[in-house]
């Protein structure tokens, strides 16, 4: 109960210290600093520690100098994060004394909260721009409409304000040159070591795309490799970052080992996708889009993560590339990052178990369930419609716009759910379906606790809610839950064709309504994120990595 007898000293450190006088002109008072000080423990506190780690002994001799430059490779994709998510206010980190304010503010890479909605944690600080640093901070969205650039709402371009207060649009390459032309100078130099000739085809290219923003043939390359041992995603990637279009791409590096047994049980659900996609709940004309045959799923121990992926929560799991055109070509790759997986598995989904899932129940959460339940959201990324089923050509990123990531993050899983339902069918999975629907339910309590800045947080609070309604999990007079599984696997196919029918047409408001609808937390849910807490149960993970915790 540690946390809870510290939450109540600060509580009353709070009260005593609004009744004495106070300088609204000095941030640094005494009062303050020792309220703060305690918040920023509480707020690290909800992070456990992990080690990244994994077997690298039978590695040659250059694949572990390669290992070594790919490390460089993602300390600089790490730099450039910075800059986008805290642009000029980074220079506060050298002015914190308290050391829990320090780790805060390099877990969320800058001084707002990511854990909740990014607040800001440092005295002075405003709100967070809606669009990072992207923009400029006093860019309005009307300036932004008014900007004739076709390059505007590019993933490469960053906005910025010229002397005369004009806006401009300028390419990540020239942006960035010189961090992008020395990470590009490396990975040339990785390609020259790599022994898969796949991924020294690869990381050739990333090095020209990262000098050219031109992502295509890399990511095409990306997809035809299968031998490779280590795994290098690396560049501007995922648009979370940018909370006001979701228009621009964040800088991020993984480095993986792949596990090779376990990948090869995995191998045969990436042929099925085909199928899969004829069966999804909705019209026809929604299911049109064929996905590629090339997917692949394969199982990782991740050594190291780097920028994007590496602020606030961490993802267990990757689906990429996001270029549709590459999707309907070649299909996407799923990574299952399974070492990250177990760290969450055991030190926040059970535990969140113990205190939420009806006793009769709470032995159907389990590490098979959670993997599959993972690996199939991923996999679900590729399902469903990547363009408008009005043949327009728009995109259904482009026309849902801001909303596209919570929506698209619900699809994933609550389709990943029904896959597994189908795949039990098909005689095609042969695990237990009642631990999944069960460590589902367990897990969605698990991604709330994200936060509203995030779209995973957002997207599991839109659907504890919709479960709720429809009767598919209830709650009794303590708090518990019980998993009606009859109606659960009812109410996935009902939100299921929701979503993919307002991503197929495009439906910004209609997207905008189911947000409004339930994204929202009830005091019932709030008391039982509140027990979550006490009960000192972490929300998310910090990892201890890097060259020297891998014996390089």
């Amino acid at each position: 109960m540690k946390r809870f007898s510290l939450l109540i000293t600060v509580l009353l450190i709070f009260f005593f210290s609004a009744c004495e006088p106070k300088n609204d002109g000095d941030t640094n008072n005494s009062d303050s600093t020792v309220m703060n000080v305690n918040l920023y423990q509480v707020e690290v506190e909800k992070y456990f520690e992990f080690e990244l780690n994994t077997d690298l002994s039978y590695l040659s001799d250059n694949q572990k100098e390669m290992l070594k430059i790919l490390f460089e490779v993602a300390d600089i994709m790490n730099e450039l994060q910075w800059q986008v998510a805290a642009g000029t206010y980074r220079a506060i980190y050298d002015t914190l004394t308290d050391p829990y304010a320090k780790q805060l503010f390099i877990i969320n890479y800058g001084p707002w909260n990511r854990l909740d909605g990014n607040k800001p944690f440092i005295d002075g600080v405003g709100d967070k721009p809606l669009g990072a640093f992207f923009y400029p901070e006093d860019m309005t969205q009307q300036e932004f409409e008014n900007l004739n650039d076709d390059t505007k709402d590019d993933l490469y371009t960053v906005i910025r304000r010229e002397t005369n207060g004009n806006l401009i649009s300028v390419p990540y390459h020239e942006a960035f040159k010189t961090e992008l032309e020395q990470a590009a100078e490396l990975l040339r130099t990785a390609s020259d070591l790599a022994d898969d000739a796949g991924f020294k085809k690869y990381l050739s290219l990333r090095a020209d795309a990262l000098v050219t923003d031109d992502y295509f043939k890399s990511d095409m390359a990306w997809m035809d490799m299968s031998d490779n041992m280590i795994e290098f995603v690396v560049g501007p990637i995922e648009n979370y970052e940018d909370g006001l279009f979701e228009y621009k791409a964040a800088f991020e590096a993984f480095i993986l080992i792949k596990d090779m047994d376990w990948s090869a049980k995995l191998a045969k659900y990436a042929a099925l996708l085909p199928q899969l996609q004829k069966l999804l709940p909705v019209p026809d004309e929604y299911k049109q889009e064929e996905p590629g045959s090339n997917s692949q799923l394969n199982a990782y121990d991740a050594i190291y993560y780097a920028g994007d992926c590496n602020a606030g929560s961490k993802t267990i799991a990757i689906n990429l590339p996001n270029d549709e055109n590459v999707q309907l070509a070649k299909g996407s790759r799923r990574l299952q990052l399974k070492n990250s997986m177990k760290a969450k598995f055991e030190n926040i989904v059970v535990p969140i178990a113990g205190v939420l899932i009806n006793p009769d129940q709470k032995n159907l959460v389990t590490f098979d369930a959670f993997f599959a339940n993972t690996m199939f959201h991923e996999v679900a990324h590729g399902l469903g419609a990547k363009n408008l089923i009005n043949g327009s050509g728009v995109t259904c990123r482009d026309a849902i716009k801001d909303r596209y990531s919570t929506l698209e993050e619900g699809k994933a899983d609550i389709l990943g759910l029904w896959l597994i339902n189908q795949l039990v069918q098909m005689n095609e999975y042969d695990g237990n379906f009642s631990e999944n629907q069960v460590t589902f339910v367990t897990s969605i309590f698990r991604s709330i606790r994200f936060g509203a800045s995030s779209s995973h947080g957002k997207a599991n609070l839109i659907r504890y809610n919709f479960f709720m309604e429809q009767g598919a999990i209830t709650r009794d007079a303590n708090g518990i839950y019980t998993i009606n599984e009859d109606q659960m696997k009812l109410s996935s196919d009902n939100l299921a064709n929701i979503i993919l029918t307002i991503q197929g047409d495009g439906d910004y408001d209609r997207a905008g309504e189911l947000m409004d609808k339930y994204m929202v937390i009830t005091p019932e849910l709030e008391a039982d994120l509140q027990r979550l807490a006490d009960a000192n149960i972490p929300v998310d993970v910090v990892w201890k990595q890097g060259v020297n915790v891998v014996g390089l």
